[in-house]
Parts: structure tokens; C-alpha cells; sequence
């Protein structure tokens, strides 16, 4: 039986995604840097060591490769259970105004008609990062995670995110399908009904990690931003991420008011909700368009587009071989061919060479029943 999801729907105002990694983006250093490794008796590059180690030798993903890592060095030394995880979270450094950032942003946001929702997207631990301060700020948390016994103890890897398949949850925001085992993600939505297409995606991030996520949503329309640590101000990476066209904007990881961070988002923010009210238009005009070809055969469709072709036709050659397609037509309207008299009167290309053969043979077939004032002026053009 297929378990009914609940899925987020289209809103009356447009929302913009904001998608986070955190190690590096939100936080100065990598999340078990800042507590579990030190309490296993490591120092942070011994551990990486190992862990990295682990995975090379054994053709193993580097997540899973940590996350066994830390599950076998806490054997014995400390409880590893959902809630340590989360005690060490607790502990977790953040940038500059990373704890007022999320409501600050969502308040302005709403000044201007537009919704914001705040996601992070990282290979950290959800159990880790759920231990922050800033934990409610976020519709959803995807990032690998822990199964947990009935003694809250952990015992397997329960999801496993990396640097490849963070992609998927760009789509999950993109459609509303949020939970990650909803097959609603592969189901087919017109774009107009995406919940926040591609151009109302901001995905900000740190490192290599991110670079799939970012090339997703900048060659889709959206805006990609490189952090990078306002402390030690070094760019080499975003400079790379620049260079290799992943990225559309840099700046400090200074979520503080006023900064750079904060003016730069909020200028996307602007910048949507104009951006949406033309894409309502555009939608509305489609629609309108949409219905008005319902109400034509593919007969009609053809003549309608051999009609518009001859009326923009802007050489001699073009004119002539758009008549030789028209002379295939059998039956002509009135008002197609009222449409057609105007085109030969008022289309200079088409009305300069009225008399040569083939067009005056298509146009006395076509004047042949017509007995009106244009018809007539049409005659005596073709008898000149």
C-alpha cells in the first residue's frame, strides 16, 4: 500500500527557497570538530586521516566512511545516542548573525510580498546540526542522519548525503515533495505550477561539496552564492567557483545586518517579486493562447500559420514559396480570405509582385466569389 505524503502546495505569493550546506557556511569549521572528535580521543586531522583512510582502502563512500568512523571510536568512550548528538550541536560555533539571520530575512521578505522558507543541505549530521540554536529556523533539515534502537542508541546509517545526490532535494523543494521517500519527486509538473521554480532558488555554500547544487540552480535561472570565512577573508575557492561559472555571487559569511551577505539577499528578494509578476502575466497571455488554439482544428492551425507567414513575409523568395504552399490549400473562409485580400493590398513584398504568375493565379482563385470593396480594388491591381 502507498503511504500518502503530505506535499506543499503552490502559494497566492511567490517563495523563495534559501538551501544551505553548513559545515563552512553557517559554522567556521566542520561540525564534529567542534566537541565528538576531541572526545574520542583524537585530535581533527588524525581523525579525518582515518576516516578518509577507511574509505579509500575500502572503495567506500567518505559519508558512510565517517559515520562508521565515529560510530567505532565512540565504542566504550562516549554514549553515541540521538541525544549526545544533539548535546554536541548544542556546542556547534556559528558565524556572525547566523541566529537572528533566518527570521530577519523571512520578516523583509514579507514586507515585500514574498514568502521565504530557509532548508539546509549538507553532508553533516541532521542529528548534530538539530542540536543548534537555529534548528526551528528551518523547513526541513536534509543531511545524513543515524537509525536509532528502541534504546535511542545508533546502530546504521539511516541517509547518507553527498556532494551527488544533494541534487535530489533541490527537486523535493522545486515540486513540494519534501519527505525523501516520496516518488512524487518523478511525477511531471508543468512549470507553471512548480511550488518554487529554479529562478527562486538561492543555494549558498562553501566548497566543492556544493558545486552540483550550485550548477543546478544557476543554469536553471537561480542564484548561487560562495561563502567564505570573514575571519582568516580567504577567497581562493569561491575565486575557483567564479572561474568555473558555478557560482553568480561571493561574499563573507557575515549573516549580521548590513553586511554584504545580508544586502546582496535581499536585493534577490526584491528583484523575485517583480520578476513574478511578469511570469504571472506570461502565464496568464499562455493560457489565453492556449485556449484560443483549442478552438481550431490542425486544418485551420496550418492556414492560420501559412497566413501570418505570407503577411510577415520580407523577401520575393520567401513570398513565393509561402504561395506555393497556399495554392495546396482546397477551401478558404471568408474571413480567411478577407485576410488574405488585405495581406496583398497592404505587404509591399507580397503586393509588388502581384502580377507574376503563380501569385496571380493563387489570388484571381481566391477573389473568384468575392464581391466586396477590397476584392474589387484587388481586381483592378491584378488587371494592371
Amino acid at each position: 500500500m502507498n503511504k500518502q505524503y503530505e506535499r506543499k502546495v503552490k502559494e497566492n505569493k511567490p517563495v523563495v527557497a534559501i538551501c544551505y550546506d553548513f559545515d563552512k557556511t553557517l559554522t567556521p569549521d566542520d561540525m564534529q570538530a567542534q566537541g565528538f572528535i576531541q572526545s574520542v580521543g583524537y585530535d581533527v586531522n588524525s581523525f579525518w586521516e582515518k576516516s578518509n583512510g577507511l574509505a579509500e582502502q575500502n572503495e567506500m563512500d567518505q559519508n558512510l566512511a565517517y559515520m562508521y568512523t565515529m560510530l567505532h571510536e565512540s565504542e566504550g568512550k562516549v554514549l553515541f545516542t540521538k541525544k549526545s548528538l544533539r548535546d554536541y550541536g548544542s556546542k556547534i560555533q556559528l558565524f556572525p548573525g547566523v541566529e537572528e539571520w533566518f527570521e530577519r530575512i523571512r520578516d523583509y521578505a514579507k514586507d515585500k510580498g514574498v514568502i521565504i522558507e530557509h532548508y539546509i543541505i549538507s553532508s553533516g549530521l541532521k542529528e548534530m546540526i538539530e542540536g543548534t540554536k537555529v534548528a526551528s529556523s528551518f523547513e526541513r533539515i536534509y543531511a545524513s542522519s543515524f537509525y536509532y534502537n528502541d534504546r535511542d542508541v545508533a546502530e546504521w546509517p539511516a541517509q547518507v548525503v553527498n556532494y551527488t545526490n544533494k541534487t535530489q532535494f533541490i527537486f523535493r523543494i522545486e515540486k513540494g515533495t519534501l519527505d525523501i521517500n516520496d516518488s512524487g519527486i518523478n511525477d511531471y509538473f508543468p512549470t507553471e505550477t512548480m511550488r518554487v521554480p529554479f529562478r527562486n532558488i538561492i543555494y549558498i555554500g562553501d566548497s566543492d561539496t556544493d558545486i552540483p547544487c550550485m550548477k543546478l540552480v544557476n543554469s536553471n535561472g537561480g542564484h548561487s552564492i560562495g561563502v567564505y570565512n570573514p575571519a582568516t577573508q580567504k577567497k581562493e575557492k569561491v575565486y575557483k567557483m567564479m572561474h568555473d561559472k558555478r557560482i553568480k555571487y561571493f561574499a563573507p559569511a557575515d549573516y549580521s545586518e548590513g553586511s554584504e551577505l545580508d544586502a546582496l539577499v535581499k536585493a534577490i528578494i526584491d528583484r523575485t517579486y517583480y520578476n513574478e509578476l511578469l511570469e504571472e502575466i506570461h502565464f496568464k497571455n499562455k493560457k489565453e493562447y492556449e485556449l484560443d488554439e483549442a478552438n481550431f482544428s490542425e486544418e485551420q492551425k496550418l492556414k492560420k500559420s501559412l497566413l501570418l507567414n505570407l503577411e510577415e513575409s520580407g523577401s520575393f523568395r520567401t513570398t513565393h514559396t509561402v504561395i506555393a504552399e497556399l495554392r495546396k490549400v482546397d477551401y478558404w473562409s471568408p474571413d480567411e480570405i478577407d485576410w488574405l485580400i488585405d495581406i496583398a493590398l497592404s505587404n509591399s513584398q507580397v503586393n509588388h509582385i502581384l502580377t507574376d504568375d503563380d501569385v496571380a493565379r493563387f489570388y484571381k482563385s481566391i477573389i473568384e466569389g468575392a464581391h466586396n470593396k477590397k476584392a474589387e480594388e484587388l481586381r483592378e491591381v491584378l488587371k494592371e
